[in-house]
C-alpha cells in the first residue's frame, strides 16, 4: 500500500515512516508542510494520506483543508488525521464529505501499532476508523439528530459507534458484554432503521456509518 505522510514534527514523521515501512507500507514521501503534501499527492496518487491537522505555517487547520482538498479532487484516496487532542469542529469538517475511507485518530493511538496500522489498513479499504473519544461526542450528538437516527435506542447508538471506530461484531461484543448474536440483531435492527439495501455486510455497515456520521455533524450544526 502506497502512503504520502504529512506531519511537520520531524521525529514524529520519520517515525511513522519507519513504524509503517517495517510493516509492509511503501512511504512514497513524508513532508512537513501543507503545500508539499498536497504536491506528493498529485505526483504520488497514493492510496492513502496520513497527515496532522495542525501544520504550518499558522499551525491551525492547514493539514485538516489540505486532506478535505485531496479528497474533493481524488476520492478514491483514503485519509487518516491525526490530532493531539479532539477538536469536534475539525471532526465535523472532515466527516462532511459523507463517505468512507477517512479516519481521525488521537497521535496517542500511535503507541498501539498493530491496532494503528490495521486501522490504517481498513480505512484505505473504504472503512472508516475513528477515535473512541470521537465517537463519544458523536453518539450524544446523533442522540438528539432528527429523522431516523435519532430514533435509534441508546444501544443501537452505541453499537454504529462501535461499527465508526472500526470494531469487529466479536469486539462490539467484549466491549458492550453482548453476545455475538446479540450484537448482528442489533446490526440488522440498525440497518433496517436506516432502510440500507441487503448487500455485503460490510458494505452495509460502512452505509449505516456514513447515515450515523451525517446525523451527528448536522446535529453539530445546528447547536
Amino acid at each position: 500500500m502506497r502512503v504520502v505522510i504529512g506531519e511537520d514534527e520531524v521525529l514524529l514523521r520519520e517515525g511513522l515512516r519507519q513504524l509503517l515501512e517495517a510493516d509492509g507500507f511503501e512511504v512514497e514521501a513524508a513532508v512537513g508542510t501543507a503545500v508539499e503534501l498536497e504536491n506528493e499527492v498529485e505526483l504520488h496518487r497514493p492510496d492513502l494520506v496520513i497527515t496532522d491537522i495542525r501544520m504550518p505555517p499558522t499551525r491551525t487547520d492547514e493539514g485538516l483543508l489540505a486532506a478535505i482538498r485531496i479528497r474533493k479532487r481524488h476520492p478514491a484516496i483514503a485519509v487518516v488525521v491525526l490530532s493531539q487532542h479532539v477538536q469536534r469542529r475539525y471532526a465535523t469538517e472532515l466527516l462532511d464529505q459523507n463517505s468512507g475511507g477517512i479516519g481521525y485518530l488521537l497521535k496517542q493511538r500511535i503507541a498501539d501499532v498493530t491496532t494503528f496500522t490495521a486501522d490504517l489498513r481498513r480505512v484505505a479499504a473504504g472503512g472508516t476508523a475513528l477515535d473512541p473519544d470521537v465517537i463519544s461526542v458523536l453518539v450524544s450528538r446523533a442522540s438528539r439528530a432528527n429523522g431516523v437516527v435519532g430514533t435509534l435506542t441508546p444501544r443501537q447508538l452505541e453499537v454504529v459507534g462501535l461499527m465508526a471506530e472500526g470494531r469487529s461484531n466479536a469486539g462490539i461484543a467484549s466491549q458492550l458484554h453482548l453476545s455475538e448474536k446479540a450484537v448482528v440483531q442489533h446490526a440488522s435492527n440498525i440497518y433496517d432503521a436506516l432502510a440500507l439495501p441487503v448487500d455485503a455486510d460490510d458494505h452495509r455497515r460502512v452505509l449505516a456509518v456514513i447515515r450515523f456520521l451525517s446525523a451527528a455533524s448536522s446535529t453539530r450544526r445546528g447547536d
